[in-house]
């Protein structure tokens, strides 16, 4: 059975910035799509339609998980019954798109929590013949997660935009090395050349630098665009490289040898021997340590005390619960070796994966390991092999009081932007400038080269903070060479414009983006909790006209999180993927509303004008329910004998010099059939980190006050890798569930309830 106490760590599953969002809570159990729902075709017959079978099962109840214990109340379905079920197990409602299964005489509806599992770890081929392979079934579980996704809404996507991505032709071999979805100009440049006199080139981007470039996923579950592209173009070597399609192959410019053992246990052993050529910046030896030292420190306590959040980043390896639980003391039930990494020597080592996590839809990426300078992470302390498993040496654990004295290095080295430490990457950070987020980097000259062997041509690259309304009067002074993903009307046709006319001196690619921008929501938090609400701003926009407005006609709009070019997605319509499009009704935004409760005013009286609320029992309101409050203060819960009632009224915060925010301001703030609906959204705008802290409900970039206030936040969603895996992240176990989320929804169908 998969390990629910941890979190897969070792994808980056293209989704750069996700959303947030949670909760079933109060809604109705089942629904079924509206009039205006657009079924693509006609259901598969390989997934059951529930008309095929009569059924005396019992339906399982929804329930309120508020103020339940995990554990004790109620466990994951998943748990409780994922590993043995089978696509073939799975029948699907053709109305709605729900699927469920049967169990002890009881009718499951499937979760999101269980879909995501289920569509990358439950992808083995059942017999009789109707799935080809496990492709068939992968694309089948993916069409009901997207399905159910649809349906609970935990983001609202506002626009599928076509990028345009504009570069001055001093910069050379675009043209045979373009970007794509899945390659941005961080990957493309180097193979790019530059014909300017100090073989340079700058890069633009509209997403702030944090400094946080040697681990930009560290403290938080979503890395910031830019942080990653940096680290991205210094950490290198990786024993698994994303390709130019977004795919995934062995690096044969690292991997000398690699075999993979099939274990009697269910694990499996990739044994990897590594080049004895490969270097660090400082021209210091890569050896195994460097690809073991970021996944072992990364499963401890200690890191997790540093980074304020467990980074579980060997879930997947056979004894790491054991591994995890060691804090520098033999106490039951911990190991301080880690049976799932072993060294042979230097150059020579394995990885096993527990059977929990096999098997696995994307195996390959289990080993995507690159490396790391090993004192960044340990200082002093080393890790050792005695023959059982790879181990922290125990000045790693050492502690003065309740803290551990390696919590303060790892964070240092977290935040690190010098050359304290060498780079294994093809390029070097130089300096860092935080006043106007930029970053100076230069060729590393002793990297050996990415998966097809090329190193870098160009020997320095300026990253730096660009502003869309100015970016193409920097562009044309020649302050940035490169700007990726250009789009909006206006936009888009001043940089065709641009190029079409500047006789060669500047041109473009151009493509269809994988991924969308989007409302997301604290969703756990105020009305965005709950499913109508979110369905009933959806109705209430007019989310193609959105669309056309920002795009100028460039892109249209998606119905769920995906990418309408992905192999996947073209095998779900073939499928007969069935999508509520939410077209703009606010009458259907109303009835939604009202069908979840929104039916009062502020007295418990029934609503009739003005603010609708909601009434939640004292025993299903939590601690953020009793003190919701709109921004402004003028509308706040209110508590009418045992019940409170929870106004409709949404804060909101939008990031600053954002022409998406500024029509959100009308397409929805002020929107007449937000107000018409009974709705009223408030809003702050502000800069893009301390968005990202009101998102977390967490100081991870120093913001956050301690008091949670916004759930509705806009930015993007790009599915930059071909893999696509949600697996854990959207959990209903708290002891995962803050940290990994990435919309902070728990499906109440996703709980199984033990009493």
């Amino acid at each position: 059975m998969k390990n629910r106490k941890n979190v897969l760590a070792l994808l980056l599953v293209g989704c750069m910035l996700a959303a947030t969002a949670c909760g079933d809570g109060g809604n109705k159990s089942t629904g079924t799509p509206s009039t205006e729902s657009s079924a693509v075709a006609e259901n598969s017959s390989e997934v059951q339609s529930s008309e095929s079978e009569e059924s005396e099962a019992v339906v399982a109840e929804l329930k309120s998980l508020v103020n339940k214990e995990y554990g004790t109340d109620y466990i994951s379905l998943y748990e409780q019954f994922g590993e043995d079920v089978t696509i073939a197990d799975v029948t699907e409602d053709p109305e709605t798109g729900f699927a469920y299964i049967e169990r002890d005489g009881v009718q499951y509806l499937l979760g999101l929590d269980f879909l995501s599992m289920a569509m990358v770890y439950n992808t083995t081929v059942p017999e009789g013949g109707q799935w080809a392979d496990a492709d068939a079934v992968y694309a089948n579980w993916w069409k009901l997660y997207i399905q159910r996704w649809n349906y609970l809404l935990p983001e609202i996507p506002l626009y599928a935009n076509e990028y345009y991505d504009m570069y001055n032709t001093q910069i050379g071999g675009v043209a045979e090395n373009p970007t794509n979805p899945y390659w941005g100009p961080a990957d493309a440049l180097i193979d790019w050349t530059s014909s300017k006199a100090d073989n340079s080139i700058i890069i633009g981007n509209t997403t702030d630098l944090s400094g946080k470039f040697r681990y930009s996923n560290f403290g938080g579950s979503n890395p910031g665009a830019a942080d990653l592209d940096i680290e991205e173009m210094t950490r290198g070597l990786a024993l698994v490289e994303k390709t130019k399609e977004g795919g995934y192959t062995w690096n044969s410019t690292v991997v000398k040898s690699h075999n993979e053992t099939e274990n009697e246990d269910g694990s499996k052993t990739f044994n990897i021997e590594i080049f004895d050529d490969l270097k660090f910046s400082d021209g210091s030896a890569v050896t195994a340590k460097n690809y073991l030292v970021r996944t072992m420190v990364f499963s401890t306590p200690v890191a997790a005390q540093a980074a304020g959040k467990d980074h579980m980043a060997g879930m997947s390896l056979l004894g790491f619960e054991a591994f995890a639980a060691y804090n520098g003391t033999a106490e039951s039930g911990a190991n301080k070796e880690l049976t799932g990494l072993r060294m042979t020597d230097d150059y020579n080592f394995s990885i096993t994966i527990s059977p929990d996590y096999l098997p696995y839809f994307y195996d390959v990426t289990y080993a995507a390991l690159a490396a790391d300078y090993v004192p960044m992470w340990l200082g002093e302390a080393d890790i050792v092999d005695d023959g059982n498993g790879c181990y922290l040496t125990d000045a790693f654990y050492a502690k003065e009081g309740d803290k551990y004295v390696m919590a303060d290095h790892i964070l240092a080295s977290a935040l690190n932007t010098d050359q304290t430490y060498p780079y294994s990457g093809a390029y070097v950070v130089v300096s860092y400038d935080d006043a106007d987020k930029s970053a100076i980097l230069e060729a590393n000259p002793n990297f050996k080269g990415n998966y097809e062997g090329t190193v870098p041509s160009i020997q320095k690259v300026v990253y730096r903070k660009i502003v869309s309304n100015t970016q193409m009067e920097d562009f044309k002074a020649g302050n940035v060479d490169v700007i990726a993903g250009i789009t909006g009307g206006s936009e888009t046709d001043e940089a065709i414009t641009l190029a079409d006319g500047s006789n060669g001196k500047y041109a473009y690619i151009h493509y269809s983006r994988a991924g969308y921008g989007k409302l997301g929501f604290r969703a756990d938090y105020g009305p965005a909790q709950f499913t109508e609400v979110r369905q009933a701003i959806a109705y209430c926009m007019d989310r193609a006209k959105f669309a056309k407005d920002f795009t100028g006609g460039y892109g249209g709009v998606t119905d769920g999180p995906y990418y309408t070019g992905s192999w996947m997605y073209q095998a779900a319509i073939d499928q007969g993927m069935l999508l509520d499009a939410y077209a703009t009704s606010v009458d259907s935004a109303i009835e939604v509303l009202e069908e979840g409760g929104w039916i009062y005013d502020k007295d418990g009286n029934a609503y009739t004008e003005g603010v609708r609320y909601k009434k939640i029992p004292a025993a299903e309101a939590s601690e953020n329910d009793i003190n919701y409050k709109a921004k402004d203060g003028a509308y706040v819960t209110t508590k009418v004998g045992d019940d409170y009632y929870m106004p409709l009224v949404l804060n909101w915060y939008g990031t600053t010099d954002n022409p998406f925010t500024d029509q959100l301001i009308t397409g929805l703030m002020e929107d007449a059939n937000i107000a018409a609906a009974g709705m009223v959204i408030q809003n702050t705008i502000g800069d893009f980190a301390p968005m990202l802290d009101e998102l977390y409900q967490a100081a991870v970039y120093g913001y956050y006050s301690g008091t949670p206030m916004y759930s509705i936040f806009n930015f993007a969603t790009g599915f930059t890798s071909a893999v696509y895996d949600y697996s854990y992240n959207l959990t209903i176990d708290p002891s995962m569930y803050d940290d990994y989320s990435i919309y902070y929804i728990k499906d109440q169908a996703d709980a199984y309830w033990l009493q």
